[in-house]
């Protein structure tokens, strides 16, 4: 069956299926090629995305065989997270260069890819580095190169995930040693599906859940979109991880109880200074996670670090639209009419809140990223 999007659509009663003929029972898991939320078609010069804004309710694949449907695509938030968004703006430019590649047209898809969305600083990254791939080469040459750059991009950032789950594993391993669950507290969805693999924040919990390790995970549910609700919950129950669901302002009183041991958030852009721009509401959970003295820790993928800026005042945050808040289901209002809304998507939260930085290349304190990546330190600007 196809939506009206024209995307594939596998939905049943509890996990979606993926591919027609499976086993009705089956539940895709973060280690499935199928769970990806892109996947580049094998001799075609197109990608299938998951369309996240169905989910999770339905299991719906869209293929982008346009620029224009890849910036479509990220701009709607069919597909979010800001390794992912890179990711898709890559594969964008090269299905650009496919059909024309002439300077012209390099600089037009590049420009409209770049404009969908401010923050997430993987977007200009990947379009950067696709660019700087194929601008020397001749036209006939260019969309080949940039769609082996893009697989590349994919490539990397899966095993980025699986280092910073391998870093982050040992965090928890430490906190448990009373025989109890690890009580991790998330926020937003920084895991399979903002991804290209395990995830950011989620990969270690992935990990900890597969060594035997016994973790529960406060989800908080990330008002306006609810991706912590749509998108956590459904990856967390896909892969049999223990959590509950709260809402949002539930987090401080959960860390005043001591019921949670860790914070493990992801994020969009990180400043050179370690400042964390983040889903609206990380900054609420550092404030309090400090106040009671639980740990919290960012996990960041090296492509997400912003050397270019000194600190994160200068981090351009998104205002979305107000629908978002009036109308989050797409059903009634719930303020009255012309109530005025703000929707920014993010916040910064300063690297003096956090306990510590996961990327990659290890653990480092907020204020230590020069350490593991000395060659990328000094390029900042104040």
């Amino acid at each position: 069956m196809r939506d009206a999007a024209g995307g594939r659509d596998h939905a049943f009663p509890g996990f979606p299926r993926i591919r027609s003929g499976v086993n009705p029972g089956y539940n895709p898991t973060v280690t499935d090629p199928d769970f990806r939320p892109l996947r580049a078609l094998p001799g075609q010069t197109a990608v299938e995305i998951v369309d996240q804004t169905q989910l999770p309710h339905r299991w719906v694949a869209i293929r982008l065989s346009t620029a224009a449907e890849a910036a479509h695509a990220i701009r709607s938030m069919q597909v979010r997270g800001a390794p992912l968004i890179g990711a898709t703006a890559a594969y964008g430019l090269a299905i650009a260069l496919a059909s024309d590649a002439s300077d012209a047209n390099l600089g037009a898809a590049y420009a409209l890819l770049l404009e969908t969305r401010p923050t997430a600083v993987n977007l200009r990254w990947a379009l950067d580095r696709c660019r700087r791939a194929v601008v020397a080469l001749p036209p006939s040459a260019r969309a080949a190169a940039a769609w082996r750059e893009a697989d590349a991009i994919a490539a990397e950032d899966a095993a980025a995930n699986r280092a910073i789950g391998e870093h982050g594993l040992e965090l928890i391993k430490r906190l448990g040693t009373d025989g109890g669950p690890v009580q991790i507290m998330t926020h937003c969805n920084a895991g399979a599906l903002a991804t290209l693999g395990l995830g950011t924040a989620t990969a270690p919990i992935y990990l900890a859940h597969r060594a035997g390790i016994p973790v529960h995970v406060w989800v908080s549910e990330t008002r306006p979109r609810l991706q912590g609700a749509r998108l956590t919950a459904w990856e967390l129950r896909a892969n049999g991880v223990p959590h509950t669901l709260i809402v949002d302002a539930a987090g401080a009183t959960l860390m005043r109880q001591g019921r949670v041991d860790i914070v493990l958030v992801g994020a969009d852009r990180v400043a050179a200074n370690g400042d964390v721009c983040n889903k609206i509401g990380t900054y609420q959970k550092a404030l309090a996670a400090r106040g009671s003295r639980v740990p919290i820790y960012a996990a960041v993928p090296s492509a997400t670090i912003d050397w270019t800026l000194a600190d994160g005042e200068r981090i351009p945050i998104e205002e979305r639209s107000a629908d978002e808040v009036l109308l989050p289901s797409g059903g009634e209002a719930i303020a009255p009419s012309g109530t005025a809304v703000a929707n920014p998507a993010f916040d910064v939260t300063p690297a003096r809140l956090l306990t510590g930085i996961i990327t990659e290349r290890g653990v480092c304190a907020p204020d230590g990223l020069a350490t593991l990546f000395p060659g990328e330190a000094g390029a900042a600007r104040p």
